[in-house]
């Protein structure tokens, strides 16, 4: 269910639920946000794919400009968080 007030405190939380950081309760509390919340859903795989990405570069190395589609769909998956948080 979209809550608010629960999509702002999982936004907040989301880097660290990522990279296993957070004791397990939190985990819990976040991943049944998740299961009712379309926006946080959509923000949070966006998210995943973004640090993956930054994973599999190199130092120093270049990443290749962002394919229209992808703009569009992270730019999309971000307006979607923001329309929810309002």
């Amino acid at each position: 269910m979209h809550d608010r007030e629960n999509c702002k405190q999982v936004a907040e939380l989301l880097s660290q639920y990522l990279d296993f950081e957070l004791p397990p309760e939190a985990c819990v509390d976040i991943e049944s946000h998740l299961a009712g919340c379309a926006p946080c859903i959509d923000f949070v795989e966006s998210l995943r794919t973004t640090v993956a990405l930054c994973r599999g570069y190199e130092p120093g190395a270049m990443p290749q400009p962002l394919s229209e589609n992808a703009r569009t769909q992270l730019e999309q998956a971000w307006q979607r968080m923001m329309a929810a948080r309002k």
